[in-house]
């Protein structure tokens, strides 16, 4: 899997693979609107590791707010996406730089939140890969914690486990259910060489309806 991830990222793009599921019944994979890339020239594509979070309003000695966090971030794997299930709340930022610098050393993926981030610019100098819902300075100290990891989470509407395909573009993240990952990437792959003909037949002057009385694709 890790050897076609890049494959992947290169070829295919988020409207041909949520198209692409929606062929085989899968219609509800496509992230919420509003989850972005702080860099929008960086995609995001790998094997989701989930890590759910809840509200706090305290901090002590027997919270231990980020134990499970960096437990996760230090087991990631090459090609792995850390995916921070927050339930939108957009008052915790639970990635930031130095998160981003230890993912970015053990070729993680990227990072995929509805939470916020925050040291944003210094992210950006670094070219990883976050997706979320915003920015914000504030530690999630005092204010959220991650409960459990690997189990089954849901992120802008939609259902994730770890393993799952994430992948995120300018239109918008997409989760592609680990049982069918290979399925749909080959037909997405197909329909993106498909859409290639299609594309070079509108530039010759083609109309649209011949085109798609052809290949039914638009």
């Amino acid at each position: 899997m890790n050897s076609n991830i890049d494959v992947y990222k290169k070829n295919l793009y988020s409207a041909v693979i949520a198209d692409t599921l929606d062929s085989l019944g899968y219609h509800k994979q496509v992230l919420t609107p509003g989850i972005t890339s702080l860099d929008p020239n960086v995609k995001i594509c790998g094997l989701a590791r989930v890590g759910l979070y809840m509200p706090i309003y305290h901090d002590d000695e027997h919270v231990k707010v980020y134990e499970h966090e960096i437990a996760l971030v230090d087991s990631l794997q090459e090609n792995e996406v850390a995916v921070l299930c927050c339930h939108g709340n957009k008052k915790i930022a639970p990635w930031g730089e130095l998160l981003s610098t230890r993912a970015s050393y053990l070729k993680s993926a990227g990072c995929l939140t509805d939470g916020c981030v925050r040291d944003a610019d210094m992210i950006r100098e670094m070219k990883f890969p976050v997706f979320s819902k915003g920015t914000n300075p504030v530690d999630t100290k005092f204010r959220g914690k991650m409960m459990m990891a690997d189990v089954p989470g849901e992120i802008g509407d939609v259902r994730i486990e770890s393993g799952d395909l994430v992948f995120g573009d300018n239109d918008g993240v997409v989760i592609v259910p680990s049982k069918i990952i290979k399925e749909v990437t080959s037909k997405a792959l197909d329909k993106v060489n498909s859409e290639n003909t299609v594309r070079d037949e509108i530039k010759q002057g083609e109309k649209l309806t011949d085109i798609f009385e052809k290949h039914g694709i638009l």
